[in-house]
């Protein structure tokens, strides 16, 4: 295989469908706060708690007047601070809530901002 000048090939194969997901003990609540603080995220996690896991289209349905791109950021924003997983299972993507990780690392947090104003 020739690769061009400068260009390292990579160590390990990586699959597009892979996400990381981070480690929540190097989460600041500060970033899971602000995850929480968009009307639409919120309204996502609050679902997943009461309902479980979800696929990416389910999760959609939420706010179908959300474009695409927005959802898929408020997927990744939920992501990267930790709150969900987003994994793949056949031709799908299940999002699922770390609750037990999250009430393990800020306990009482979920409690609190999933309770209905």
């Amino acid at each position: 295989m020739h690769y061009s000048k400068g260009v390292e090939p990579l160590s390990r194969p990586r699959s597009p469908r892979l996400m990381e997901h981070p480690d929540l003990a190097g989460v600041a609540l500060p970033t899971v706060l602000f995850a929480l603080s968009d009307p639409s995220r919120l309204a996502l996690v609050r679902e997943l708690a009461a309902d479980g896991p979800r696929t990416v289209e389910e999760c959609r349905e939420t706010d179908p007047d959300v474009p695409k791109s927005t959802f898929s950021h408020h997927l990744r924003t939920l992501r990267e601070a930790g709150l969900v997983r987003n994994e793949p299972s056949g031709r799908h993507r299940v999002v699922t809530l770390r609750r037990a990780e999250l009430d393990a690392r800020f306990p009482g947090l979920l409690e609190a901002v999933l309770e209905e104003a």
